[in-house]
């Protein structure tokens, strides 16, 4: 063999050997990975000829699977489609899971080993295969009253269940319509999720966790947290000046709009709350100590890996305080300082509920097809961070904060309503972000709330406190 032949025949071999290679190690290999991503359409396609298993809010099928005379045998609807979209999510033939669509897709496709026995069933007896269902926590005249008030602003509200951790609301604005990326026809699903992802902001983020935002003056819950655990009381009488110079710098903390908290330049811990006073609170932190301010947030669950409730929950985070001109910011809800809604749900829950922090889920239980229960989530608690005397302590002065303070705009009538209002500077030239977080009824709470609006531009008092008071009276009438 001469010698142009004998290279042609080694290029030959060498191109087959890694040929032969790269189909075991995609076989081999990659075979799981290949499968299990979401745009793998094939294996996606193949689960349309299968029944999946629906999503449900208080007996309502809010994502379900209805026959078709198509090539795929069965369309994923969603009848209330941008009401629920933050937590269902979208099963898609193009772009696959999202959210609970996605963290429950084994049960809901039938594939979880807790139903292996059904499939061996299935077909021995012929009968179609199902998947199970995913029974949600969520109460539907809460959602429908947290979507409602967010309508026309980009925000989130998330309210528990202090007792239980149980979510009974999370609401994400803007929102749209999961059945536009559900269908059959791939071009047609492509053209909706243009129209969709070209909004701004995008609608298919659910901002209660998937992001986390300076909180202002609901911080000064935590700090004030501390400030009890450590002795003081609501009475304790506190410094409140009009401003407050930041150590080592030329630059003040004012109170909000100029004003002063107090005439005497001093005040109780309950009344400084109740205003939510910069120059106080500042001073406490400074007071309390880096160590003790971050030792308390992180006690509440700031700085912690995050949460899975099944959907992943970003951190919440105190940042980093660099100095004590950093501490004075930090200890208002300013600085580095960043909260997801979730948090500050959980803050006010943990608030609620005597000290103790519950553990916040979606998922209430998962049903078979046959609808026998595969699995039932128990309340679980997370932490404790303050004690049950602090909490009680805590509670009189943020129900302070509604019944006379910069609340006021959340009360209910007959029902005594605790909480706590934010508005937290951004950067200027852009409009505020506006917070309320609280719960009811005081003496005995049932429901835990926290608003979060976006660039709102006024105060977390006056745009919502009001819509944290929707949501909670929604809850009531649903229980007469």
């Amino acid at each position: 063999m001469n010698a142009p032949l004998r290279r042609v025949a080694i290029s030959v071999l060498v191109l087959f050997t890694l040929l032969i290679i790269n189909v075991n190690v995609i076989q081999v290999v990659r075979s799981e990975a290949l499968r299990d991503d979401n745009r793998n359409t094939r294996v996606l396609a193949e689960t349309y000829d299968r029944e999946r298993g629906s999503i449900i809010v208080d007996g309502t099928e809010i994502a379900l699977s209805v026959p078709t005379d198509g090539r795929l045998t069965y369309l994923r609807t969603y009848p209330q489609g941008p009401l629920y979209a933050p937590v269902t999510g979208y099963h898609s033939l193009v772009y696959g899971n999202r959210y609970i669509e996605d963290v429950m897709d084994d049960v809901l496709s039938g594939d979880d080993d807790r139903l292996f026995v059904r499939r061996i069933a299935d077909l021995f007896t012929g009968r179609d295969p199902a998947g199970g269902d995913v029974v949600l926590t969520l109460d539907p005249a809460v959602q429908a009253a947290a979507m409602a008030g967010l309508e026309g602003v980009t925000g989130a509200v998330v309210a528990l269940d202090p007792r239980t951790g149980a979510i009974l609301g999370m609401a994400s604005t803007p929102t749209y319509d999961p059945g536009l990326v559900s269908g059959h026809d791939p071009e047609v699903i492509r053209e909706n999720m243009e129209l969709i992802t070209g909004q701004d902001p995008d609608p298919r983020v659910n901002r209660a966790i998937e992001d986390n935002f300076p909180p202002g003056s609901l911080f000064k819950v935590i700090v004030a947290a501390a400030a009890l655990e450590d002795g003081l009381t609501p009475d304790s009488v506190v410094p409140a000046p009009r401003e407050l110079p930041l150590p080592g710098s030329s630059r003040v903390i004012p109170n909000f709009g100029g004003s002063a908290c107090s005439p005497s330049g001093e005040q109780s811990l309950l009344d400084a709350l109740t205003i939510s006073c910069n120059t106080a609170f500042a001073q406490l932190g400074l007071d309390l100590g880096e160590e003790r301010v971050r030792e308390m947030a992180e006690a509440f669950g700031l700085d912690d890996e995050g949460l899975e409730i099944p959907l992943e929950v970003v951190p919440s985070t105190v940042g980093d305080i660099v100095d004590d001109a950093a501490l004075a910011q930090t200890s208002i809800g300013q600085r580095d300082v960043r909260m997801t809604v979730v948090q500050a749900a959980l803050v006010a829950a943990t608030v609620a509920n005597d000290g103790v922090q519950m553990k916040p889920y979606l998922v209430d239980e998962l049903r078979a097809p046959d609808l026998s229960v595969l699995a039932e989530t128990e309340p679980e608690a997370l932490r404790e961070p303050i004690s049950a005397e602090v909490a009680d302590q805590l509670t009189e002065m943020m129900v302070s904060v509604v019944a006379q303070g910069s609340g006021r705009a959340a009360r209910l009538p007959g029902i005594e309503v605790a909480g706590k209002t934010g508005t937290a500077q951004v950067r200027e030239g852009v409009p505020d972000h506006n917070w309320f977080m609280g719960f009811a009824p005081a003496d005995d709470p049932e429901i835990a709330v926290a608003v979060f609006v976006a660039n709102g531009g006024g105060t977390g008092g006056d745009v919502s406190a009001p819509i944290a008071r929707d949501v909670m009276a929604a809850y009531f009438e649903g229980q007469d």
